[in-house]
């Protein structure tokens, strides 16, 4: 059974993810990435994340971004959610599948949503 959402072409959908790789929209990317609805990034990214990994999301003009932690979830501690707010940024941890299935909802549904997102 197909469970891509269905939007326009120019849309970024997440297709799969497994082995350090996803596959977003008919390519692959190796290693950790930023999923926009208009495009993808590579993402310098280690475990664990620093508030620094999250500012070249500051300016996105974002609703919600959703950071996957990898194969489990890993919250993010307190100090750290508050520091990230207080740059204006609304961030949301879960494990790395979750987040790419929530991305494509909120994504489908048009919000202006962002995922960071670390290998499985």
């Amino acid at each position: 059974m197909d469970i891509t959402p269905l939007v326009g072409t120019d849309r970024q959908v997440i297709q799969s993810y497994s082995g350090g790789t996803f596959k977003i929209s008919g390519r692959s990317y190796n290693g950790p990435v930023i999923v926009y609805p208009g495009h993808v990034e590579s993402w310098t990214a280690t475990l664990p994340v620093t508030v620094d990994m999250f500012m070249p999301l500051i300016y996105a003009g974002l609703d919600v971004i959703l950071f996957g932690s990898g194969k489990s979830f890993a919250p993010l501690p307190p100090v750290f959610r508050k520091a990230l707010k207080d740059k204006g940024l609304s961030v949301e941890a879960m494990d790395t599948g979750a987040a790419c299935r929530t991305y494509n909802v909120l994504m489908a549904e048009g919000r202006r949503v962002a995922a960071a997102l670390t290998p499985v």
